[in-house]
C-alpha cells in the first residue's frame, strides 16, 4: 500500500511520462509508418500533405512543432515523419543541450534534409535558442572566435534541415522560437476505440493471445495515452501468464486491474487518495495549490503537472480563484455523499 503522506508518482503505471522500465520495449512498439500509426487522424493528414508536397519540389519540410499532453506519441511521430522523408533521424532533448557548443556539435554534423528531434524543447535556455534562431531561419552557424576587443564573429553554413520541437508546454516557448515553426500540430488523447487498435497491434507484436473484449477493458482504462495502455497490457499479460492460460480475456484484465488498484476511469490508488484528502479535511474544497501540498507531502508542481490534468479532464477537480475543488462527479464515483461547497467562492469581477 502507498503511504497516505508521501505518493510516489515516479513508479505510478498510470503516470503518462516515460520511464526506465518502458525502454525498449516502448521503442520496439513504435509504428515506423503512417498505414501503421493509430490515432491522430487530422494531424496525419496534413503532415501527409507537407511531405508530398516537400518531396515533390525536392525541398526539405518546414520546422514542425508538436504539443500536447505526454505520452501520445510526438517522438514516434517524428521518427514517421524522417522514414517517411527517407532522412536521418536525429534524436535530443532540451535539457541535453546545456552549453552552445552542444548544439553547434549536433547542427555541424547534419547532412541535408535531416530531422532533428528536440523533445522537452521549451526546457532550452536563451542562449541556445539565440543559436537555433538564424539556424532554423537563415541555416547559418553564428559563432562567437575570442573574447572582448579581440571576438570575432563568423558564419558557418548549414545543411537545410527540419527541427521537430516537442512539448507539453507550448505556452513556455517564447514567442521568437514558436514563430519560426512553420507547422505547428497539437496532438489529443485517444478514444477507447484507438487504444483498443493500438493494445491490440502492441499484443501481436509481443505475441500476446487477446481478444477484443480484453483489448478494450484495457484501453478504457488507459487514461486516453497509448503509453499508458502499453504499460498496463504488459502488467496484465504478466498476470494472464501466472495466473491463466496466457490470453488476455475481459476476466482476466478485469481481475489485473483490480489487482492494480486502477479502476474503471483509470484513477488509481494515489489519484483517489488526494481527492479523499481535499474532501476530508477541507470539505471538498476551495484548498489552495500549496495547502494541499504540504497536506499531502507532496511538491506543488507536482500536484499541477502531475495528478490534476487527468482529474480535471474527467471532470472530478475543477480551479476556482481561492483554489482547487472538488466535484459531485467525484463524490459519486468515490461513493461518497456530496454535500455541496461550504465555502463561499467569491470571483473577483
Amino acid at each position: 500500500m502507498i503511504d497516505e503522506t508521501e505518493f510516489d508518482f515516479e513508479s505510478r503505471i498510470v503516470s503518462t511520462e516515460a520511464s526506465q522500465e518502458d525502454g525498449d520495449v516502448e521503442i520496439n512498439l513504435r509504428p515506423k509508418a503512417f498505414d501503421e500509426y493509430i490515432g491522430q487522424e487530422k494531424v496525419k493528414e496534413m503532415l501527409k500533405v507537407y511531405i508530398e508536397a516537400a518531396k515533390g519540389r525536392g525541398d526539405s519540410l518546414d520546422h514542425v512543432l508538436l504539443y500536447g499532453p505526454p505520452g501520445l506519441g510526438k517522438t514516434t511521430l517524428s521518427g514517421i515523419i524522417a522514414n517517411e522523408m527517407g532522412v536521418n533521424f536525429r534524436v535530443t532533448s532540451g535539457p541535453a543541450i546545456e552549453k552552445q557548443g552542444d548544439l553547434a556539435a549536433i547542427l555541424t554534423n547534419l547532412a541535408p534534409g535531416d530531422v532533428l528531434f528536440i523533445d522537452e524543447i521549451h526546457r532550452l535556455s536563451r542562449s541556445i535558442e539565440e543559436i537555433l534562431y538564424p539556424a532554423m531561419e537563415d541555416y547559418v552557424l553564428d559563432i562567437i572566435i575570442g573574447k572582448g576587443p579581440a571576438a570575432r564573429s563568423i558564419r558557418v553554413p548549414l545543411p537545410k534541415f527540419t527541427l521537430i520541437g516537442a512539448t507539453t508546454r507550448a505556452g513556455q516557448l517564447t514567442t521568437p522560437l514558436r514563430d519560426r515553426f512553420g507547422v505547428l500540430l497539437r496532438l489529443e488523447l485517444y478514444t477507447h476505440n484507438e487504444l483498443a487498435t493500438i493494445i491490440k497491434r502492441s499484443a501481436s507484436l509481443l505475441e500476446v493471445e487477446i481478444d477484443d473484449e480484453g483489448a478494450y477493458e484495457i484501453a478504457s482504462r488507459s487514461r486516453g495515452t497509448p503509453r499508458i495502455a502499453n504499460r498496463l497490457l504488459k502488467r496484465v499479460r504478466d498476470y494472464a501468464q501466472v495466473k491463466g492460460d496466457g490470453k488476455i480475456t475481459l476476466s482476466i484484465a478485469q481481475t489485473a486491474l483490480k489487482a492494480l488498484e486502477i479502476d474503471e476511469l483509470g484513477l488509481d490508488n494515489i489519484d483517489r487518495k488526494m481527492l479523499e484528502t481535499i474532501i476530508k479535511f477541507y470539505d471538498g474544497g476551495p484548498v489552495g495549490l500549496e495547502t494541499l501540498a504540504a497536506t499531502i507531502g507532496e511538491e506543488a508542481v507536482t500536484i499541477e503537472d502531475v495528478y490534476e490534468p487527468y482529474l480535471m479532464q474527467i471532470g472530478f477537480l475543477s480551479r476556482t480563484p481561492r483554489g482547487r475543488c472538488v466535484t459531485r462527479l467525484a463524490y459519486e464515483h468515490l461513493g461518497l455523499p456530496y454535500k455541496g461547497n461550504t465555502i463561499q467562492i467569491k470571483i473577483d469581477e
